[in-house]
């Protein structure tokens, strides 16, 4: 148990409270009540100070009653998306004449990860299946995660993997290196080697080679500096370096891969990035918005010279008791627009892509995508373990169905032989999620799209 006092804290989580908890405005009560102690019970690991600066209040504040009620709901919010708790309970402890003591109780999650790692290396399911579901397509090793490393939510994380990548990454992310708990760091590195080379994208499909015998590597390294001013808002800079070699049989498959003829690139990257979180839960947002945004300069020569500036944003509504609505969308622009291959990726890598085009690739230096989304949960239980375990009692389940409308466009100034590119693009289709602990999202789509192809589609979304 973890006991803040009615005193200054030494270390002081937040300067910027919200205004609509500590104001009182438009308030039927006569006199405000002041925060007393904070008591936190359940966290073993976490640092006390780590849970008090996700709080909108603190220690000394003047706060109406209703006020307080609303700053639980937030504190609740922030703390869930820490994702350090599977659970958080925020209540009222005691009174004392117009002094209010609060419970803050956390069911802490496992914070080490020393997991074997099997994953196929294709951009889905449906494309692993595509290459015949072959062994050879798959990594394998050891990926050993370490969250709350210290107790203050930092991380460290080390895969060593082998198989059809031989990959080897490191990286330590401290986000709160100083006592104002505003202020933290990143650092890390990667190399990686692949027989298979993706050279080209020819009828929207990637186009791999592996009769190189030199195939490619690639050696990289970054360091970020983060700060948080107040519970919403994190800005972060990155300094990082890569170096990459290819085998010389390449220019002969692609002549643009690189831009001009040549097998190897060194370049510098700097990148800016602002992100905002305001919604109920991270990992799977059904009501709030939260959005994102990056500048990108990645060279500073004639071998690698690109701008790239990024966006995105969700909001999300709920219609009912049980039914929600979200809007996503995501905007991606590379200038100059003639950039070498391997600075064309947009439709089908990561998140941004349209659902039913998943067998699909778009190139281009210019993109846009907005996706609908109508959810119904039609169920929410939890399945007890049977583990003597306070934090890991049961495990919980929440079933969605699911109708969604997405719309894309991609502009591609040099490689327009793919169908796809500069047209806009259209999908539509049902499906079911399934949320449960550890931020395990499973997605079963069925999707239509405007070429008159309909499918299903199984994603999935974990930290694992």
């Amino acid at each position: 148990m973890a006991l803040v006092h009615a005193q200054p804290s030494p270390v002081d989580p937040t300067s910027q409270a919200l205004p609509s908890v500590v104001s009182g405005t438009n308030n039927t009560y006569s006199s405000p009540f002041v925060v007393g102690d904070i008591i936190i019970e359940g966290n073993k690991k976490t640092k006390p100070y780590i849970i008090t600066r996700e709080l909108p209040f603190k220690t000394g504040d003047s706060i109406y009653l209703p006020d307080l009620v609303k700053g639980f709901e937030i504190s609740r919010q922030q703390l869930i998306n820490t994702q350090l708790f599977n659970d958080v309970i925020i209540s009222l402890k005691a009174f004392r004449g117009y002094v209010v003591d609060i419970l803050i109780q956390v069911k802490e999650r496992w914070y080490i990860f020393p997991l074997p790692y099997l994953k196929p290396i294709d951009r889905n399911l449906n494309e692993w299946a595509k290459q015949g579901y072959g062994l050879d397509r798959v990594n394998y090793g050891f990926k050993f995660t370490y969250n709350n490393f210290t107790g203050r939510n930092d991380k460290l994380k080390l895969w060593l993997i082998t198989g059809y990548t031989q990959q080897i990454q490191f990286q330590y992310d401290q986000p709160y290196a100083d006592k104002s708990l505003k202020h933290g760091y990143r650092v890390g590195f990667s190399y990686s080697f692949n027989r298979e080379i993706n050279y080209a994208t020819i009828d929207n499909q990637q186009v791999f080679v592996d009769s190189l015998r030199n195939g490619i590597r690639q050696w990289s390294g970054h360091i970020d500096w983060t700060y948080r001013p107040g519970l919403r808002t994190v800005h972060s800079f990155s300094v990082a370096y890569t170096h990459q070699e290819v085998d010389p049989g390449i220019n002969n498959l692609n002549p643009k891969y690189y831009g001009y003829q040549r097998h190897e690139i060194s370049f510098p990257e700097l990148v800016y990035n602002i992100s905002y979180v305001n919604v109920d839960y991270k990992a799977f947002p059904l009501t709030g918005w939260q959005a994102d945004g990056s500048i990108v300069k990645r060279g500073f020569n004639h071998e690698m010279n690109m701008w790239q500036l990024n966006g995105k944003a969700t909001k999300g509504w709920q219609l009912g008791k049980k039914d929600f609505f979200s809007w996503n969308g995501v905007g991606m622009l590379r200038f100059p627009f003639n950039q070498p291959y391997i600075n064309q990726r947009m439709f089908g890598y990561g998140d941004m892509y349209l659902r039913g085009l998943e067998n699909y690739v778009i190139d281009g230096s210019a993109g846009i995508l907005t996706r609908q989304s109508y959810r119904h949960q039609l169920f929410k239980f939890s399945i007890p373990t049977y583990i003597k375990s306070k934090s890991h009692d049961h495990i919980p389940f929440r079933i969605y169905a699911r109708l969604f409308g997405d719309l894309g466009y991609s502009y591609n100034k040099n490689f327009t032989n793919n169908s796809l590119t500069n047209r806009t693009l259209y999908t539509y289709g049902a499906g079911i999620d399934l949320v449960t602990f550890y931020d395990f999202v499973l997605r079963l789509d069925y999707s239509f799209n405007q070429l008159g192809q309909n499918g299903l589609f199984l994603h999935i979304k974990s930290d694992f």
